[in-house]
């Protein structure tokens, strides 16, 4: 059971630049363009408006049919994405104009709207590495680490320079225990963006599952100096101070925390064991409340933990 947040945010994701074939409507660019400038703004319904626009003038729908004569000719079946239409375009603009109004749709939460368009950006260009990674984000907020993995095997296949693609398969290789895999995925991610925050909190995380808590701590440092509202550093470095028994730097950290990101349900959880091993068992009750309103399914892993928290606790 993992111990740390997801980063499921839009750093996740990988958002494309225009680039259009000859034959592409200016009309349909004009409009890729402002739905980026929107997206841009937070102005997200107008946003997916705009790419929707753009994928009507640069493409057309078939009715649903059988899609035939495709074969797969490179790893993980680039060329035979499983299709439930056939899509016909102009050009592949049409995929990045899908991909992009995936990306709106995933920052709405309408995460099955996404995955639908990430899924018709790959029938349109199955080498479209970016829509791989985007989908496999999906794919991992979904608890489908086999599915999420390969996505993010085939961005990198396709591009070997997708940090993205490596930070998205570390976190799920963390959640596989494969700790040497995930650091080796860090590993490559920071070659390719050494400013990368999200990064040096994933490495300290993996750190920690090494049992090396001064070291991870000094990557979420290096993660909160380069992005002070990450709450997943913060988090993590509660977790470190937690095992040096440094409980109230760590209910510090895990406060932070969650006035940065109040929807996660496993900062709760370890600020309420927190509190428990301090004797304050009010407000380790509150958190845990909150811990199973915003996630019910940790009812079982919180018992064990309560439990072990009961043993470790020191004498008054």
């Amino acid at each position: 059971m993992r111990t740390y947040p997801m980063l499921m945010t839009s750093s996740a994701l990988v958002l494309l630049c225009i680039h259009a074939a000859a034959q592409t409507p200016d009309s349909a660019q004009r409009f890729f363009r402002k739905a980026q400038e929107k997206f841009a703004q937070g102005d997200l319904p107008s946003a997916a408006e705009d790419f929707s626009r753009a994928i009507e003038i640069s493409s057309r729908l078939d009715s649903p049919k059988k899609n035939e004569g495709s074969s797969a000719t490179a790893p993980f079946g680039l060329t035979a994405v499983a299709a439930t239409q056939d899509i016909r375009v102009i050009n592949p603009f049409t995929a990045k104009a899908y991909a992009g109004r995936g990306v709106v749709k995933f920052q709405q939460h309408f995460l099955d709207d996404a995955m639908a368009d990430f899924n018709a950006a790959l029938r349109i260009d199955p080498r479209l590495a970016a829509a791989y990674v985007n989908r496999g984000v999906i794919y991992r907020i979904k608890d489908d680490l086999k599915a999420a993995g390969a996505d993010f095997d085939r961005a990198i296949w396709i591009d070997s320079k997708m940090f993205q693609a490596y930070t998205n398969r570390a976190d799920v290789r963390l959640e596989k225990d494969d700790v040497d895999g995930a650091l080796k995925d860090l590993e490559r991610a920071l070659s390719l963006k050494p400013s990368s925050a999200e990064a040096h909190s994933l490495l300290g995380f993996a750190l920690l599952a090494k049992n090396d808590s001064d070291q991870a701590i000094a990557s979420f440092n290096h993660a909160m100096q380069l992005n002070p509202q990450l709450a997943s550093a913060y988090h993590g470095r509660g977790n470190a101070n937690f095992r040096r028994a440094a409980f109230a730097d760590a209910i510090t950290d895990f406060t932070r925390a969650l006035e940065l990101n109040p929807e996660l349900a496993f900062v709760y959880m370890n600020r309420g064991l927190t509190l428990m091993m301090t004797g304050e068992e009010t407000r380790a009750q509150e958190d845990f409340d909150k811990c199973l309103e915003l996630k019910p399914d940790l009812k079982p892993e919180l018992a064990k933990r309560m439990e072990l928290a009961k043993e470790l606790r020191q004498p008054k």
